[in-house]
């Protein structure tokens, strides 16, 4: 399998993280949708990271669905999402949450970044900073209450979401973000980050 995207999107991250922690072979191949457009374009003519493909010649898109699929090629043992009906839901939540920030984080990126200045449209700046503050809000509120487990085996895909969607907010919108209004999240991307399947793949 190859793995084509640069690691400092969240979303090629997240897939690059699981599949190390699902012990499954992969190549990376950081390949931008931006600097590197027409490369991209002949591995997927669709241009959308994080794209997968595989053994023979197939691609697939969009990171949820890479795992979905990742996830049915390893034991029963090995697992992203927990299998209990209320675990699963909470797991599931928190995945929601996480994608939302980094959906948000990205619009915002987007925006000061990509569009002229002279044609930002602040009033959609601050609708779009509302809601990844409160995706913040949820998640930290949810932390609150109780942290994913906390050891490898067991982090599980909602656990790397949580994680690397708040370390790519903080590399991208810090000053949206203050990291001391979320001690809980903050201390829980501390414990993700040290882990060997984030430190061998680091957002940059």
């Amino acid at each position: 399998m190859k793995l084509i995207g640069m690691l400092d999107s969240p979303y090629v991250r997240r897939v690059a993280i699981c599949l190390k922690l699902l012990e499954l072979d992969f190549e990376h191949r950081p390949v931008s949708v931006f600097s590197d457009f027409e490369e991209f374009r002949k591995l997927n003519p669709v241009v959308k990271a994080p794209t997968l493909i595989l053994g023979d010649d197939q691609s697939l898109m969009d990171s949820t669905l890479i795992l979905d699929y990742v996830t049915s090629l390893v034991g029963s043992d090995a697992t992203l999402a927990p299998q209990r009906a209320d675990e699963r839901l909470r797991a599931t939540r928190l995945t929601g949450l996480a994608l939302a920030a980094c959906d948000k984080t990205v619009q915002i990126v987007y925006e000061r970044n990509l569009r002229p200045v002279e044609k930002q449209h602040e009033p959609w700046v601050d609708r779009v900073s509302a809601q990844l503050l409160a995706a913040y809000a949820g998640l930290e509120a949810e932390l609150a209450l109780a942290t994913p487990p906390v050891d490898a085996g067991r982090l599980g895909q909602a656990g790397v979401t949580v994680a690397v969607a708040w370390r790519f907010t903080q590399m991208m919108v810090p000053k949206i973000v203050i990291a001391e209004k979320y001690p809980n999240l903050q201390s829980f991307s501390v414990f993700a980050e040290q882990l060997r399947a984030f430190e061998s793949t680091p957002p940059v």
